[in-house]
């Protein structure tokens, strides 16, 4: 209950304090590249149910539904700005309406694609899935796309069974450093 309250308060904060930037990065997305602002992506949320998740569009509307590190070149189907709002990560800003909607956290594990089967059995196995998936996380903050997915689920777990405000306080104040750093971003 309190985790819930923490989210919702720091949601419609950050909501609209990113209102502007939000706006602004929306009619960039649309005048650099085909298609819409907003990218709908398949994920698998608490109790393995599936859920719709926004970012800002950042790859080409042809680009497979895969996790990037799948693509052959994942650079190739970046659009104009897709590079910058990955390496920022403004992309994940339009997240924070799953938060506010109850979908995700502002801290959990990563949620996966609905086709990443081996990572949802494994977290399913683990009882990762219990929890909300999160903006961020324990595994976002210890390695992002520079760690193997069994490493992701190691530190899911850990957070699992640690979780708390503290730790939540704690992530999020180190999120904030690895993005200003551009920490572990590969994509």
């Amino acid at each position: 209950m309190l985790k819930r309250m923490f989210d919702l308060i720091l949601s419609v904060c950050a909501l609209c304090v990113f209102l502007l930037p939000c706006l602004l990065i929306a009619i960039v997305v649309r005048t650099t590249s085909k298609g819409p602002a907003l990218y709908w992506s398949m994920r698998i949320g608490k109790d393995s149910q599936p859920f719709m998740m926004p970012k800002f569009r950042t790859m080409r509307l042809e680009t497979p539904e895969v996790a990037t590190d799948k693509l052959s070149s994942p650079q190739s189907f970046l659009t104009p700005v897709g590079g910058f709002l990955r390496k920022t990560s403004l992309d994940e800003i339009p997240q924070l309406y799953s938060v506010f909607s109850g979908d995700m956290s502002l801290v959990g594990p990563r949620p996966a694609l609905f086709n990443q089967d081996t990572l949802i059995a494994a977290r399913k196995e683990m009882g990762i899935d219990k929890i909300r998936p999160g903006i961020t996380g324990w595994a976002q903050i210890n390695g992002r796309d520079d760690i193997s997915d069994q490493l992701k689920i190691q530190f899911d777990y850990e957070y699992c069974q640690n979780a708390g405000i503290m730790m939540d306080v704690k992530i999020i104040f180190l999120t904030v450093l690895s993005v200003l750093r551009s920490r572990g971003i590969k994509h």
